[in-house]
Formats: structure tokens, sequence, C-alpha cells
């Protein structure tokens, strides 16, 4: 048996993510080895997950992935857990058309309880009829119980407690709002750094939770069958030299991209930042992150946008994803308009100015193959000469795009972030 759930809102900004890694941490404090995953194709969440339970954090995305591989990764990440908690995505039946890669179609495929996280800031009995509503919509899925945010008081949250004991949903508590628990946000969302003092943040945030939630009524309602896990036959690896990009610009990873590349050769991080040298590799990942942060910084590293130029001119494998791409670029400009050099190997620049949010999932399909991945950026290509062939990219609702998958030398770069955790990039691209 397993104490395992999915937290989960009606809706964005309801506070799933400060209560999830609340509970994160307040497990990890009464000693569980706690695994944490995260539902859609966020990359920053799982951060803050692995910081708040100690252990590294897995992406959930059924429209990226087969539900096979879904299942396997949260059987195999499970299988020395003593609880597991998925942080849901948006509301929770949002998808990408309807409920493909909802959180709601991701709890019926691993059979997994709900907690609902309830913003009760301007509302009392009226909950009820939204938690009738969603324990009955999808009968497929189980609403265990509901976590209220945002609850002025005691008094406040007895409305609420009333309200799920005649719609049959188990109240387990409530969270008061505290103006000192709050994280630290960027443009692209929820992002950790020293300067945030983020350690005392999700402690406070623990504390915060343990007065009024009830913790152990929760895991005891959530506790059901331990899925059954495989272990996977160990294969030779091949001798491919890889060279991740690692560093405060470039961090935007999936954590099974990264074991899919430790399966085929051995990675090497360096730093577009700080090291004046490439590792000695045969393949580069530029991962996306936040090259516009740190403009100066690698406009200034000479020596290693040079040895990038080198590796990429000679014939050098690179796969270069958003701010990857943006950095192999010949500029990048900031929001004032000043250019910073960078690689320059692709005829282009990438500007910060007049930023406008482009974001969706994507579909690829490359010659014979499909590939999937997400696309979520605020800087846009200017002057670009660069010119996609025989790529083809679409929405989740299969409408044809015009976003640029760039295919120079042994270089393919774009602004999709793609997901190769099943099916191999590098196989799929390079070593056909």
């Amino acid at each position: 048996m397993l104490p395992q759930f999915l937290i989960a809102a009606p809706s964005s900004g309801s506070g799933k993510t400060t209560i999830t890694q609340g509970l994160l941490r307040s497990l990890r404090n009464k000693g569980f080895s706690v695994q944490a995953f995260k539902c859609g194709p966020d990359y920053i969440d799982t951060k803050h997950h692995e910081w708040a339970s100690g252990n590294v954090s897995i992406n959930l995305d059924t429209f990226m992935s087969s539900p096979e591989h879904v299942t396997d990764i949260y059987s195999k990440y499970s299988s020395k857990a003593d609880a597991t908690v998925v942080e849901g995505v948006m509301g929770l039946f949002d998808g990408a058309n309807r409920m493909e890669g909802s959180s709601a179609e991701i709890a019926e495929l691993l059979d997994i309880p709900i907690i609902l996280v309830i913003n009760a800031k301007a509302t009392a009995y009226s909950v009820a009829p939204l938690l009738y509503g969603y324990k009955h919509f999808y009968p497929k899925i189980k609403i265990a119980g509901a976590i209220f945010n945002f609850v002025n008081s005691e008094s406040h949250y007895q409305f609420m407690k009333d309200a799920c004991e005649d719609v049959g949903v188990e109240a387990l508590g409530y969270v008061p709002r505290n103006e000192n628990i709050n994280l630290p946000e960027r443009h692209l969302g929820l992002q950790i750094s020293a300067e945030d003092n983020y350690e005392d943040t999700i402690n406070a945030m623990a504390s915060h939770l343990e007065k009024t939630v009830d913790i152990d009524r929760l895991l005891e309602i959530c506790n059901s069958k331990r899925p059954e896990y495989k272990a996977e036959s160990i294969k030779t690896k091949p001798k491919l030299r890889i060279g991740v990009a690692k560093d405060e610009a470039f961090n935007f990873t999936y954590h099974e991209n990264l074991r899919a590349l430790s399966q085929i050769g051995e990675i090497s991080y360096f730093s577009p930042i700080s090291d004046n040298t490439l590792p000695d590799v045969d393949f580069i990942y530029l991962a996306g992150g936040y090259p516009e942060l740190y403009l100066e910084e690698l406009s200034q590293n000479i020596s290693m946008r040079r040895a990038i130029q080198d590796f990429a001119t000679s014939g050098g494998k690179i796969l270069a994803e958003c701010g990857g791409m943006m950095y192999l670029s010949k500029n990048i400009i900031d929001k004032a308009g000043k250019l910073y050099p960078m690689v320059g190997f692709l005829d282009q620049n990438a500007s910060m100015k007049n930023m406008k949010l482009k974001l969706g999932y994507r579909k690829i399909k490359l010659e014979a193959e499909t590939l999937f991945g997400h696309e979520f950026h605020y800087s846009h290509l200017v002057d670009s000469k660069e010119k996609t062939k025989d790529i083809e990219v679409y929405s989740a609702r299969a409408k044809r795009l015009d976003t640029q998958v760039i295919r120079k030398n042994n270089v393919l770069a774009s602004y999709i972030h793609f997901y190769w955790g099943e099916k191999n990039i590098y196989t799929t691209f390079w070593d056909k």
C-alpha cells in the first residue's frame, strides 16, 4: 500500500503549487521519502518540488507521451517512495483538447484519488454546488477530499465543512492567507534563486499548513495499492560523449530527457556563462532557460561563444531549445533594444522587445517521425534568414503553425521544448 494522491483545483490561481510544496516539505520533515510528480509540461514547478521533497520530480504528460510511458515512469519512481504527491496543471479538467492531457485524465490513468484545493477567499456555502459538480461530472475519477485556501477564520471554514458534509466530500482543513509564504515569481513563472531565501519560505509553508490541515487523515484516505514496477534490464551504453549546458541561464530540462541521454552515452555538464571551453563531446544539448537575464555574462564569454560556433560550423551535433536557440543566434536584443552578441551560428536575432507570450503543445512531423513538445516564450525572432524545411508543426488541435524548427548542418534548433523521454530525439534525428 502507498499513500498517493493528486492535488488539483478548479482553476489556476487557487494555490495548489504552494500547498503541494508545503505538503512535500511537511512529509519530508516527518521522515517520509516522498516522490513528487507534475502533470503537464512544466519544468519550473518540478525544480520547486525537488527542493521541497529532496527527490527529483518527474513530469507526467499524456499529450507528449503515451499512457504506457506515463504509467511506467509513475510506477518506477513510486516504487521506493513512502508517499507520492502529484501536482495537477491548471484546472482539474483543463486539457490540450477538452480533457486530453488534463490532471483528471492522469488521475484516471493512474487510478489515484484527487484532493481539491479550493480558493475560498470570496465564497462560503456556495462551494457546495461546485464540489457536487466536480464529484459527479466525471465518475471515472475519485474526489477524495478538499482543502480550502485563503480562508479568513475558523467560522468561515465552518461553511466549507457544512458544504462538504452535504455533498459527501471530506473536508481536510483550510489554509489562512499568509503573505510571508508567497513564492517569488518571474516572467516565465515561479523560479528559485539563492537570494529568495527559499529554504526558510518552504519550511514556513509546511508549518503553516500543519496547523490547520489534517495531513495524517489525508494520507489515510489516500492509501491505496502500490503500482507494480518491473525493473528495467541494464543495457550497455554506447560511447557517445554528450555535453549538456547547465547553469543559471540554461536549466529548463525534463528529467526523463536527461535519463534518455544517459542511456546512449556519458554526460558532461558545462556552463556557457563561466566555462571557457567545451568538454570533448560528440553532441551538445543547449536547453532552454533564462539567457535574457544573463546577457552581459554570456556575451562577454567570447571563448565559449567561439567554441560553440566552431563546433557547429564543423558539423558538430547540437540540439538547441528555446533559450538555447536564442544563444545560437547572432544577437539577443533586450527589452530596451540593446544588442548583445551571441554565438552567431544562426542568421537571426532574438528579441525581448515588445514581449508577447506564445505557448502551447506542439506536434512536430519530421520526415517519417512524429515528435512532441511544448512552446513557452516571450521573445521572438527578427531578421531571420533561417528556413524550416520538410518539418511541419501543429497545435494540439491540429492547426498548422509557423513555429520554426531549423535544420542547419547537424544542428536542430527551435523555440519548442521537445519531450523525448519516450522516443529519444538523438536516435530519431542524428542516429538513423
